[in-house]
């Protein structure tokens, strides 16, 4: 394929996984995978092996999911650890179907979980309603400290703050 196709071929994609990931030399990655290291590629360069534990067949007998090995400055542009998530990574953990909170958060044991209103919708149309299910938009909902279920709206500081954790 010419490179003028190849360029044309290409798209841009923005991705989110979960991964596993350990500091490891391109050298140390390969001597792990019993490769031989070809001679122009770096051995000293710093990076981590990745373990893709959200999908992807296991590629090595030691490890659950699919691993790779990542140069240090790729690595820490495309992933942070949990408990320095963004906004936008909790929000994406919630419809994935994880419970996040916030580290900052003082009171013990919050969380939030995302709620599909399907899941609700016939409860309260049988409770309120004449039997017949009421559309229920999805909502985010937070376990307070005391233990209550309740829905709950992001405050800026929420929305801009970077220690969010997946649960």
């Amino acid at each position: 394929m010419s490179k003028k196709l190849l360029a044309l071929s290409l798209c841009a994609y923005v991705g989110t996984k979960s991964v596993l990931a350990t500091t490891m030399t391109r050298g140390e990655y390969n001597e792990y995978r019993g490769w031989k290291i070809p001679e122009n590629e770096d051995p000293e360069e710093q990076g981590y092996l990745v373990e893709y534990v959200d999908g992807g067949k296991p590629c090595d007998e030691r490890h659950k999911g699919y691993i790779s090995w990542s140069p240090k400055c790729v690595f820490k542009d495309a992933y942070r650890q949990n408990g320095n998530l963004t906004f936008g990574d909790a929000i994406h953990a919630l419809r994935q179907g994880e419970k996040v909170a916030r580290s900052g958060w003082n009171g013990k044991g919050m969380w939030l979980i995302h709620i599909n209103g399907e899941a609700v919708a016939q409860a309260i149309a049988d409770r309120y309603g004449d039997g017949n299910a009421i559309p229920v938009l999805e909502a985010i909902y937070m376990k307070t400290a005391t233990g209550e279920l309740v829905p709950w709206l992001a405050s800026q500081t929420d929305i801009f703050a970077e220690d969010w954790v997946i649960t």
